[in-house]
């Protein structure tokens, strides 16, 4: 018997009677869809009794619903239709977009107030499960080229449940990066409804415009779903506008030069990880056991790769609220937990002035904005003590002073 769509059939009720069964067999089941292709053979071998129970379970499903959607339609046209009863926080929605009305000029665009975002996961989980991510950490950090960071916001998440057979791949995949335990955490963690409310209180306009949220373009899946997960099990509408910073700093050039950097150019250089070790740039828990991976931290960094690109182009005066101190006072020396990998192929382009090994380079206006002729790749520094007349890297050396070796046994 066909159905329509939206109408759950016999078996889908058959299914969903099968779930806990098939959960305690060890299948990777959430919902009656990823049940479906479990279940063929024991509804091949219901008798025709035991189908019909389900035929008029479905049945009297779906008069219920076409009796409440009749029911709903007449109540609308009598009465005028009340708002949602989930809770709602203050709506940013309605406020007006802010590179709209404030762009007008350099003074607008450094007082422009933008919002960080990052939310670490326990990994990711298969398209199958309903819980793609375990959201367990959130940072954010408010920001203005003007002011530098103005506030922080962060909070370690209490993550759902990981489904069935899947807390080995979310515990390990933490240890890969934040390490953050799946249980038993010493430190306490935050509901979700907590969470989003501190966070909406937290950016908040006072000012009439609509704040935005910016992350890396490659963390934006996971943050908006995460973000949707937390919104929807707490009923909280949040509303939030996610938007790619590699979109931000290609705006904020192309407004100042009226040309365009190259976009693998920016991402390259928001990958530096020049403050990885700096003070009071992660949180104190990754601070105290020496973590990198921190949703704090790569907020942070956000803000001080954005401070040291375009402070000077917007006329601004690095502060501690833009970089981290000692950043700040060494102005553009070399971060000295970076390695040198073959310097002696880059030395020509040193000794030449390019200037293409700065950490983030201010275009100017003689200067192309595409750096593609620079072959200096993104972290690798060259010799600051001159040219060397050594080559390449230590395995080359040993092969071109081999005869000048076997000369010197011989003798």
């Amino acid at each position: 018997m066909a159905h329509r769509k939206g109408s759950p059939s016999p078996y889908y009720f058959f299914v969903r009677d099968q779930l806990p069964e098939l959960q305690r067999r060890g299948l990777p089941v959430t919902r009656v869809v990823d049940g479906v292709p479990y279940c063929s053979q024991a509804w091949a071998l219901l008798t025709k009794e035991e189908k019909m129970a389900y035929t008029e379970k479905a049945r009297k499903w779906n008069e219920k619903k076409r009796s409440q959607k009749t029911a709903k339609e007449t109540c609308n046209l009598a009465h005028p239709v009340r708002p949602c009863l989930t809770t709602k926080m203050p709506s940013v929605t309605s406020l007006p977009d802010v590179s709209a009305t404030s762009w007008k000029n350099d003074q607008a665009v450094v007082a422009n107030i933008f919002y960080f975002l990052n939310i670490y996961s326990h990994g990711k989980l298969p398209s199958h499960c309903e819980q793609r991510f375990l959201p367990c950490e959130i940072g954010c950090v408010k920001y203005s080229l003007q002011d530098g960071i103005m506030a922080d916001f962060h909070h370690f998440i209490d993550p759902e449940v990981p489904p069935r057979g899947f807390r080995y791949h979310c515990q390990a995949a933490s240890d890969d990066t934040h390490k953050i335990p799946v249980s038993g955490f010493h430190l306490p963690r935050t509901c979700y409804t907590v969470v989003l409310r501190e966070l909406l209180e937290f950016v908040q306009p006072a000012t009439g415009v609509r704040p935005h949220f910016y992350c890396r373009s490659n963390d934006r899946f996971r943050i908006n779903w995460c973000l949707n997960r937390m919104a929807s099990i707490t009923g909280i509408e949040s509303h939030l506008e996610l938007l790619a910073v590699e979109d931000l700093v290609i705006e904020l050039y192309q407004k100042k030069y009226q040309k365009e950097p190259s976009k693998t150019w920016v991402c390259r250089e928001l990958d530096v990880f020049l403050w990885d070790f700096s003070s009071n740039t992660r949180c104190k828990w990754h601070e105290e056991n020496d973590i990198l991976c921190c949703a704090l931290a790569s907020c942070k960094k956000i803000a001080y790769c954005i401070s040291k690109s375009l402070a000077s182009v917007y006329g601004v005066s690095l502060t501690a609220a833009h970089l981290p101190l000692q950043d700040s006072d060494y102005g553009e020396s070399t971060n000295t937990k970076m390695v040198i990998l073959d310097a002696g192929r880059f030395q020509k382009m040193k000794a030449e002035g390019s200037g293409c090994d700065r950490h983030f380079a201010s275009p100017s206006q003689d200067q192309e904005f595409v750096l593609s002729n620079c072959d200096s790749p993104c972290g690798v520094k060259t010799s600051l003590y001159g040219t060397s007349t050594m080559r390449g890297r230590g395995i080359t050396r040993l092969l071109k002073s081999a005869p000048d070796l076997s000369k010197s046994f011989s003798n």
